[in-house]
């Protein structure tokens, strides 16, 4: 697809906005990112609408998504996720959403693509100790709402806060289970899933 240079960093703008925040920019916040008019944006924007690029819910606010099967590419640093602030793996702190992100390459020094949908959580506590998650690890999130029994999630409570434990959908309400004997299941009646932890780093 030829997309020029400013499109194609609309694209990455919009992505990193949507994994970042579940959400994607306004054409003024876009502007403001790029440094350029906001006519200008919805040109831009419009034109990748037509080339299949982006998608656009009409009528509809922060609704521009990337169209199924475009890859975007990250050719300087293709490994980083953004860090989107620190999840609690002993007891549920205030979520937060800190502009941030990891490089992958600054820690293990390789490169892969990433993923759209995967984000970085820097873990405090030691609920999950016993499952090999530790204080101060990072983990590698794939947003998803939909868990299965058994998966290891960041979950956000009725009261605003997230945490890290193992799923469990039991008859009439839902664990959250902790891999340390120190800590209790949390049993809620409903909570979000925000995803599933796909990975842990570790930086000694």
């Amino acid at each position: 697809m030829n997309l020029t240079p400013k499109q194609l960093r609309i694209l990455k703008l919009i992505r990193d906005w949507r994994v970042r925040y579940g959400y994607s920019p306004t054409m003024q916040e876009l502007a403001d990112e790029i440094g350029v008019s906001k006519v200008t944006v919805f040109e831009h924007v419009e034109a990748l609408i037509k080339k299949g690029a982006l998608s656009r819910e009409a009528n509809k606010a922060r609704s521009l998504s990337i169209a199924e099967g475009i890859a975007v590419p990250d050719e300087s640093r293709p490994y980083k996720f953004p860090l989107v602030g620190k999840i609690a793996a002993g007891y549920p702190i205030e979520k937060v959403a800190d502009v941030d992100e990891i490089d992958l390459t600054d820690i293990l020094g390789t490169t892969s693509d990433s993923g759209n949908s995967t984000f970085a959580l820097r873990v405090e506590g030691d609920s999950m100790r016993d499952e090999g998650i530790l204080d101060g690890d990072y983990i590698l999130v794939e947003r998803t709402e939909v868990p299965r029994n058994g998966d290891r999630v960041v979950a956000l409570l009725p009261d605003g806060e997230s945490t890290l434990k193992t799923f469990f959908k039991e008859e009439d309400h839902i664990r959250l289970q902790p891999a340390n004997p120190d800590f209790e299941p949390i049993r809620v009646k409903f909570c979000q899933i925000q995803g599933i932890v796909r990975g842990v780093i570790r930086r000694y």
